[in-house]
């Protein structure tokens, strides 16, 4: 039973957390570094086809960056009549610069990919790669990720803790006969391998049942709650095998290694 509650909750836990850490890179991807070229209105004169090829090589030598994209004023101005029909639809002329869309290689290079455009090249009016927002979807992330590895330790430590002090009961009802066993000239290795085998088997008992009720929420509990919650499809927590696998392959481990540090006080004789 130990093993089952703990083995639940650190499956819960990575089924959620990484759920969560695959939606906040799912948010980064939207940090994207807009490099805006010149137009008569802002910078007295249109930026030459020459000056958008320097910059087209200039972003395509650059490792920082995974892709990029060239919008032109025509492009621009369709897009914007598709999101806000209401605010073009009397435009005399197209006030809209031309750009480029980059998305860097991790959201934390934005800064730097913006400020390798400082000073501007020729024929670039600005560069924009809302500061406030990347700062704070960074932020969220960091902080969601060490929740997420801070918890998983902790639950760990506490799986391991309670399923020592079980096995430590099974173990002070018999120290007699390990004691006894010692006495007559049995190995430490010999006396410890039945606890570790009942640790393990223990622990496999409390993982598998565990992995049963995950099972069961999975396909009873879980389309229920998503269906209220518009997630995109690159949003998704770790497959229910692999958490699976984890469960059994933690719970094998923290049972022998709970039942050979618990037996070690008990060896000294």
């Amino acid at each position: 039973m130990t093993v089952l509650i703990g083995m639940f909750l650190l499956g819960l836990f990575i089924a959620l957390g990484t759920w969560v850490l695959s939606w906040t890179n799912h948010v980064k991807k939207d940090i994207e570094v807009s490099v805006f070229f010149c137009t008569p209105i802002k910078c007295g004169e249109e930026a030459t086809p020459r000056q958008i090829e320097a910059v087209r090589a200039q972003l395509a030598g650059n490792p920082d960056i995974g892709s990029f994209r060239f919008v032109s004023k025509e492009d621009a101005l369709a897009e914007m009549k598709e999101k806000y029909p209401e605010i073009t639809a009397n435009l005399a002329r197209n006030p809209l610069p031309a750009k480029y869309e980059i998305l860097p290689v991790r959201a934390e290079d934005a800064a730097q990919v913006a400020g390798s455009f400082e000073p501007a090249p020729p024929g670039v009016e600005s560069v924009t790669y809302g500061e406030k927002k990347a700062e704070r979807v960074l932020q969220v992330a960091t902080i969601i990720g060490a929740i997420f590895l801070i918890g998983s330790i902790i639950l760990l430590i506490a799986s391991t803790i309670l399923i020592a002090n079980t096995i430590r009961l099974s173990i002070f009802s018999r120290r007699r006969e390990i004691e006894v066993m010692k006495l007559v000239g049995a190995t430490n290795w010999f006396v410890r391998a039945p606890f570790m085998l009942e640790g393990l088997l223990c622990g496999l008992a409390g993982s598998v049942l565990a992995v049963v009720l995950l099972l069961l929420a999975k396909e009873l509990a879980l389309p229920g709650i998503m269906g209220r919650i518009d997630s995109p499809d690159d949003i998704r927590a770790w497959s229910f095998p692999v958490v699976a696998v984890v469960l059994v392959a933690v719970s094998l481990l923290v049972g022998a290694a709970g039942s050979g540090i618990t037996l070690r006080r008990f060896l000294r004789i």
